[in-house]
């Protein structure tokens, strides 16, 4: 795992360094052993843990900041998706200084944000794709002495994950047979194949790579992995109007479009509004925001997604549609 450790360290920066030239407003949280030191025992075995560096990072002693957040977790190989509930809800079992446990992490989440779930392994998970999506929490299934919290799209998160994208570097083989497993270059195969892993990925269309071809998979992942963050990211409902590059921008002639090529009417103000689409400016006398009424917004971040055409289109020169 030390290669995948090294590969870690170096591409979740690029990783940031990517998102960040699209202007999105973003946060890492990473589940993994945190030292500086790798190898590193514990309970008798042998571990790879994570230091990320900055900028990312907080300071070069792989501290949290402004954008990065690691629970400091020992993942037990067939055990990630039941890690990642346990530790979210800091159930019985999977609390701090309890063998699965980590640090609190929940309250680092944004509630309104677009969540892209991330796992790295080369074994298959105990948990299955429909629990850890819909499980209504209680004991878990796979061991009677563990608690786990609802399944993440379980109605009590009230959709906090909805619209997820799941990505996964991990054993597979195979696009037709998610039962195959992929080769290393010496020959051999890892544990498993992952096909909980394919199913979650495939259900949300997010990228994959074959944990088999080593570090030339991890730019290609880490790339894909950005793609698929600013695809999938909410919509701001809120634009600037931009200044001409010569003369004055009219506020009698401008138009909004949302997906699919519906241009919505303009508003007098926000309790014009009502359960329509629509939207208005943010002063009428001297405009410098296009706001969209919540039906609209709503409807725009509805069509966001991998192969969605999600946008907020501002056109300008024809006389503003009102209602």
């Amino acid at each position: 795992m030390q290669p995948a450790v090294t590969a870690i360290n170096a591409g979740l920066n690029d990783f940031a360094a990517s998102i960040s030239t699209k202007k999105l407003d973003y946060k890492v949280i990473m589940l993994a052993l945190r030292s500086k030191t790798t190898p590193i025992t514990v309970g008798g075995g042998t571990r790879y843990p994570v230091c990320i560096p900055p900028p990312l990072a907080g300071d070069s002693n792989c501290g949290n900041g402004a954008r990065f957040f690691q629970s400091h977790v020992d993942i037990k190989s067939t055990q990630p998706l039941e890690q990642f509930l346990g530790t979210l809800g800091q159930t019985n079992g999977y609390k701090v200084g309890e063998t699965r446990g980590g640090d609190p992490w929940a309250t680092e989440l944004r509630p309104a944000a677009t969540k892209t779930i991330v796992i790295v392994t080369d074994d298959e998970s105990r948990l299955s794709a429909s629990d850890f999506e819909n499980f209504p929490g209680g004991v878990n299934p796979n061991n009677g002495s563990l608690e786990l919290p609802p399944g993440v799209l379980h109605p009590s998160r009230k959709g906090q994950f909805a619209g997820y994208t799941f990505a996964a570097l991990y054993g597979w083989g195979s696009e037709t047979s998610p039962s195959t497993r992929c080769t290393y270059t010496d020959g051999t195969q890892p544990p498993s194949s992952g096909p909980t892993y394919t199913t979650l990925v495939t259900k949300t269309k997010g990228p994959r790579a074959k944990i088999c071809d080593g570090a030339a998979a991890w730019k290609a992942f880490f790339d894909a992995i950005a793609t698929a963050v600013v695809k999938t990211s909410k919509l701001a409902c809120e634009i600037p109007l931009p200044t001409p590059a010569s003369g004055t921008l009219d506020p009698s002639k401008v138009n909004v479009r949302i997906p699919v090529d519906k241009t919505i009417p303009k508003v007098a103000d926000a309790t014009a509004c009502g359960t329509g689409e629509g939207w208005y400016y943010d002063n009428e006398l001297t405009p410098t925001k296009v706001i969209l009424c919540p039906a609209a917004c709503d409807a725009a971040n509805a069509a966001v997604g991998v192969d969605k055409p999600g946008k907020i289109e501002i056109l300008f020169g024809c006389k503003t549609l009102i209602k």
